[in-house]
């Protein structure tokens, strides 16, 4: 079984992708609402999170544990392999090396929770890829809410007020590096133009996951929330257009 966890509803973007990919496995989804955002939590509070989530998906079953979220990533994904040398675990990484390979302006954004930035593997990371360019650290407070609240009509004055600045300044490459800004693609790529290209990492992450993971099973999909099942239900049935029921788990 393939586990996966995120704050919230942002590690669904992956899930399609892994289902689209893996359509007999097993996966159970766990969506840690009721300590929503992490994007807003210290680092040490998002590795305890990441560490009790870890530890309910091995709880139910799964062998392979996603971490469909970029601040959780960056905070524990080192702490929770070393704490669980039997489990394949497979994180989120900002896409600065396929950015780095496609910008023609030398200008890379990386959007993003300001906990992802806080993180030394972020700096880590553009030292190891960023040679050469400049990578701008944006984060953008508020969104990843705005997403599990429902994206309200009208998003796209202040997404273009946001990314302005620097598409102004010659950025020509943006990476989303929150899960929940997936499902901000297509309000994204209408605020920037066509001169910039929007790496979103999800359908990689996907991919590596069938390297690392076992397949077969029935397809099924369990859905848990530490917040209301009901609510998340609605969120998956607006994100993927799938009916689905919600467990609540404490």
């Amino acid at each position: 079984m393939i586990g996966l966890f995120d704050s919230g509803v942002g590690g669904l973007a992956v899930l399609r992708e892994m289902r689209a990919m893996l359509p007999e496995a097993d996966l159970i989804y766990l969506a840690d609402q009721a300590h929503a955002p992490y994007g807003r939590k210290t680092l040490d509070e998002v590795r305890a999170r990441s560490e009790e989530a870890t530890r309910r998906l091995i709880e139910r079953g799964a062998t392979t544990v996603v971490i469909a979220c970029n601040t959780a990533s960056a905070a524990a994904l080192g702490r929770v392999r070393a704490s669980h040398p039997g489990v394949s675990f497979v994180g989120m990484e900002p896409a600065v090396k396929p950015a780095a390979a496609v910008t023609k302006t030398g200008r890379v954004a990386v959007l993003a929770t300001p906990t992802t930035f806080d993180a030394s593997v972020f700096d880590e990371l553009v030292g190891r890829h960023g040679a050469g360019i400049t990578v701008i650290a944006h984060p953008c407070p508020g969104w990843a809410m705005a997403v599990e609240e429902g994206w309200p009509v009208g998003a796209l004055a202040p997404v273009r007020a946001h990314l302005a600045p620097l598409v102004e300044s010659g950025v020509d490459t943006m990476v989303i590096a929150c899960t929940h800004y997936s499902f901000l693609g297509d309000v994204l790529a209408e605020a920037c133009g066509p001169a910039v290209t929007v790496i979103d990492p999800a359908e990689a992450v996907a991919r590596q996951v069938t390297r690392l993971a076992d397949g077969s099973g029935s397809g099924a999909t369990t859905y848990l929330t530490t917040g209301d099942p009901e609510t998340f239900a609605g969120q998956v049935l607006r994100l993927l257009g799938e009916h689905v029921v919600a467990e609540r788990i404490l």
